[in-house]
């Protein structure tokens, strides 16, 4: 079985937290992802575009149902 690396303190993954190495490290992940210290590349959505987004992904349902 391969060993892999634990992604925030470098120590050996344990298969009970995988891919790290103990509940602290993925508690540590965890916190990074909601603060905002990791992203996923790619451009900047604004809310108006957020909406406007979401009223064609609806309107593209009615029409596949013809809910209208």
């Amino acid at each position: 079985m391969k060993k892999y690396t634990c992604p925030i303190c470098k120590k050996n993954s344990k298969d009970k937290f995988s891919p790290f190495c103990s509940d602290t490290c993925a508690n540590k992940d965890l916190g990074n992802w909601l603060t905002g210290r990791y992203v996923i590349p790619g451009e900047k959505i604004t809310d108006d575009s957020a909406f406007d987004n979401l009223e064609l992904i609806d309107t593209n349902i009615k029409d596949k149902l013809d809910l209208s």
